[in-house]
């Protein structure tokens, strides 16, 4: 493999590790929660306010990032985001009062967050691929979750056999020890390309941000992949991330066990994602996306009957991992084939955006719902819903004319070839 065949897929890695790390330290705070609820003596409803201010931070950041990117490329973007990400799980290991868990959790990790985030690495690697473009996405993206097959259990280790300030000062110390990696592991495209690597460009002849964003408003595509990922935000950020292991722990199961059935869903997660990019390059998109919404829904219906049943959890963390971010792939697949990926980084940002502004709303009313309740059943039942609501908004999504015209022509050359 030559050199300009192998840095594509130096990239895919790097998007890799990127996520990796950047989502562990966003999924640290469910693991801990009980802890803070012990040590400091704060709410739950508190702690999920918490998490619902920096996925708001990651609602307003996101757009922004994605238009640098299309104006500027990602490697300097990844690299600060890993560093805020950085600096925030410091402060958070000290924090000792509200306001201090707002400012660096909520506000200088969620800037990190929405910047080294699965919208940036998603454009970068569609603007590298054609060929086999889905493949390479999943593989991608599916660090936001694999990465934590291992990271989940060890923080859950360190959180019982030392404290849980040691797990936020050692997601900081991985974080900074990524930022030389990524900085001089990836270099910008070579001359002469016109997608652009995680360090390249594709500024010049930019339309006006408001030219493209008032685009982006009048695109009905753009507008259902809208409305789909708002709620993909309540049903796996707002309600799963913050809430699953809380949730395990208020049905009886130790932290150890909660934390292994999450990195079993993580572990799925990526063969979710990998196995979405390799549908995506191959079937009917939209289709595929609203199915994946709909079977989402009915796995709620397995979480709300774990109590005290460690193999109907793992069950659950099986099938939920199979249908949680591979969303992401079917839609960063639609979004460069209906949308461009001269506009990419900009639209995937405005996706990233709904779907925080959707997990902060799901971990919110997550949280209060259970101080009001003691329980979580009406959680499960809105995820329900919403996540079917999400299927048959993605059914109302047409595919590309260049894809139904490619299936058009295999149907019309394999009867001929039997026939022959």
């Amino acid at each position: 493999m030559s050199p300009s065949e192998r840095q594509p897929w130096i990239v895919v890695g790097i998007g890799f590790v990127v996520l990796a790390c950047s989502f562990a330290a966003r999924s640290i705070l469910g693991l801990t929660m009980p802890s803070l609820e012990a040590d400091l003596g704060w709410s739950r409803s508190l702690i999920s306010t918490g998490a619902a201010v920096a996925l708001v931070v990651m609602a307003i950041v996101a757009p922004i990032v994605g238009n640098l990117v299309d104006r500027f490329g990602a490697r300097l973007m990844l690299s600060i985001g890993l560093g805020m990400i950085g600096l925030g799980m410091v402060g958070a290991a000290v924090m000792t009062e509200p306001w201090q868990f707002f400012l660096l959790f909520g506000l200088l990790a969620g800037i990190g967050f929405g910047t080294a985030a699965n919208h940036v690495v998603s454009t970068v690697v569609s603007r590298r691929f054609e060929r086999n473009r889905g493949l390479a996405v999943g593989a991608a993206t599916s660090g936001s979750t694999g990465g934590q097959l291992i990271v989940m259990p060890v923080l859950a280790f360190m959180l019982a056999a030392f404290d849980w300030r040691w797990a936020y000062l050692g997601l900081a110390a991985t974080c900074f020890v990524l930022i030389p990696l990524v900085w001089t592991a990836s270099r910008p495209a070579p001359a002469g390309i016109t997608t652009v690597g995680i360090g390249g460009r594709l500024g010049s002849g930019l339309e006006p941000l408001g030219v493209r964003l008032r685009e982006l408003a009048r695109d009905r595509t753009f507008m259902l992949l809208f409305a789909g990922f708002f709620i993909c935000g309540i049903t796996t950020t707002g309600v799963i991330e913050t809430h699953l292991l809380p949730y395990a722990a208020a049905c009886g199961f130790p932290p150890l066990e909660g934390a292994t059935a999450y990195g079993l869903l993580s572990a799925f997660n990526v063969a979710g994602m990998v196995l979405a990019g390799l549908l995506t390059d191959r079937m009917h998109r939209p289709l595929l996306l609203g199915i994946i919404y709909i079977l989402r829904g009915f796995t709620f219906i397995v979480l709300m009957q774990i109590v005290d049943d460690l193999p109907l959890l793992i069950i659950f963390a099986v099938a939920f991992g199979l249908v949680d971010y591979s969303t992401l792939v079917v839609t960063a697949h639609i979004v460069a084939s209906h949308i461009g990926v001269r506009k990419m980084g900009l639209a995937m940002g405005i996706l990233s955006s709904s779907h925080s502004i959707g997990g902060a709303i799901g971990a919110f009313a997550a949280g209060y719902l259970f101080d009001l309740f003691a329980q979580y059943d009406w959680v499960w039942i809105a995820s329900i819903l919403l996540a079917i609501l999400a299927g048959f908004l993605s059914f109302g999504i047409k595919e590309s004319d260049e894809r139904r015209g490619r299936w058009i022509g295999r149907r019309r050359v394999a009867p001929a070839m039997g026939h022959a």
